[in-house]
Order: C-alpha cells, then sequence, then structure tokens
C-alpha cells in the first residue's frame, strides 16, 4: 500500500525506521542507476564505519556509603556505643560504550579503472547534528567539492543543520544537490517541500556521456510498499521533530483524514 503522503514521508524520520529506510533506499537507488547505465559503468555499495558517543551518554556512578564492621573505626562523640566504621561498597553502573555507527553511499565508478565518477550520499541524522558523524562526512564532502568527482546529496530529513552552500537558499522541508565537478562553485539545489513529491534528477557522468535520469519518487515509493511501512507506522500520532508550522499541520491533519 503506497504512503498517504505525495512525496517524502516524515513519519520515517523516527529512529524505529530510518535506519531500515536509509539502507533501503541506497540499494533501490543503486538498482534504479544501473538500469540506466552503459556497459562502461557501474555501482558500487560503500560504506563508512565510525565510533560515536553521543553528548549525555556517560552514566556516572557514585558509591554507596554503609555503616559495617571492619575497615578503619572512628568513635561516635554523641553515643557510647561501641566504635563504628564506614566502609565504600560498590554500586552497579553502566559505563559508555561508543555506538558503531555504519552509513552507507555509493558510487559510480568507471569499469575500465575503477576510478570514482560520482559520489552520491543519503544523509543521515547524524550527518546533520554536531559531531562525529557531522565532521566525517563534511571531511568527505570537502574533498570531493574538491575533486574531479560529482557529488549528488539527497537530504530526506527536516530536523538538524543543512550542509553548507552559498547564496540565498530558500528554505524547503528536504534538499537535492547535483554538484557537476567541472560546473563548481555552480551547482543545482532542488528544494522540496511536504507537499511536494521527489523530483526526477539527473546523475552525472563522464563529460560527454548522458547523465542517467532516476525518478526519486519512484524510487521511495517502491521501498515503501516493500517495507510495508504503512502497516507499520502509526499515522494516529504526532510525527517526529521539528515542528511543524501551523500551515501543514493543518495540511497533513487533512491529508492523513483521507488515510
Amino acid at each position: 500500500m503506497p504512503s498517504p503522503l505525495p512525496g517524502m514521508d516524515l513519519f520515517l524520520e523516527q529512529p524505529a525506521f530510518w535506519s531500515s529506510f536509509h539502507s533501503r533506499f541506497i540499494v533501490a537507488l543503486a538498482d534504479a542507476i544501473e538500469a540506466g547505465l552503459t556497459p562502461e559503468y557501474y555501482v558500487e555499495v560503500e560504506a563508512r564505519t565510525y565510533l560515536d558517543e553521543e553528548d549525555g551518554s556517560l552514566l556516572i556512578g557514585i558509591p554507596d556509603v554503609v555503616v559495617a564492621r571492619g575497615a578503619s573505626t572512628v568513635t561516635s562523640k554523641e553515643s557510647n556505643t561501641s566504635p563504628v566504621a564506614l566502609q565504600v561498597r560498590p554500586q552497579s553502573v553502566q559505563v559508555p560504550l561508543p555506538e558503531t555507527v555504519t552509513e552507507r553511499y555509493l558510487e559510480i565508478r568507471e569499469l575500465a579503472t575503477g576510478e570514482v565518477i560520482t559520489a552520491l550520499e543519503l544523509l543521515s541524522p547524524k550527518n546533520k547534528r554536531p559531531g562525529k558523524g557531522r565532521l566525517a562526512y563534511e571531511e568527505k564532502r570537502r574533498r570531493i567539492l574538491g575533486s574531479l568527482t560529482h557529488l549528488v546529496e539527497l537530504d530526506l530529513l527536516r530536523g538538524g543543520e543543512p550542509m553548507a552552500m552559498l547564496g540565498q537558499i530558500m528554505q524547503t522541508a528536504y534538499r537535492v544537490l547535483v554538484s557537476v565537478s567541472t560546473e563548481r562553485p555552480r551547482a543545482d539545489l532542488y528544494g522540496i517541500a511536504l507537499q511536494e513529491p521527489l523530483p526526477d534528477i539527473p546523475i552525472p557522468l563522464k563529460s560527454g556521456d548522458v547523465p542517467v535520469m532516476v525518478a526519486l519518487q519512484a524510487v521511495f515509493n517502491g521501498v515503501y510498499e516493500r517495507g510495508r511501512y504503512h502497516n507499520r507506522i502509526d499515522y494516529s500520532q504526532s510525527p517526529p521533530p521539528p515542528t511543524l508550522i501551523q500551515a501543514d499541520q493543518a495540511w497533513l491533519k487533512e491529508q492523513l483524514r483521507t488515510d
């Protein structure tokens, strides 16, 4: 069953769904691109892995102080009772363990040389908030933008801080950036409102080769149905943050009313 929303489904931004959606979408996007590629190219699903420990995850244990026999003694001045001892007894605590984060992305490579022609990224929540996830991605992004590799960057998350771009950028719920290496610093930015379907975008290849057109909405629809998200998402609940403006809240309520 299709999503009740015309474009990206903001309910998939919940932590319970995003990880699986991210993996499914990356693979489906690879298949869609592969179908349009000439034999000179192939698509590889790659992954970067890093350890991340979010702020606030530290668990601090404060030992109990109990009265017990043994150890050093202190005599009470207010009582004639026998001396007692204060002994530290350990309590059970948990120590913070860094989370192993794996983020998948795509590379279009030239078959003959293995050269990376185009990098495709679907941003994750950790890429859009301060921390190792954002730093790792920003470092990679700088390397790509300073190279001859094209970059296609899909931001299908409303929350967090968007990636750096120059100029007067219209604020939209979602963004897709297509940066052709030979045209930098100019790039094409597709701003997508909550009410709009995902666009068809060109995937750039080597100079002289026709870009592969990919219908992102069709890719999304297939992922949504195969993941059976319609049966798993409770659309009666409030959507995940950030909070929608009043006009978008009204639109969403009306959209879900017919579901």
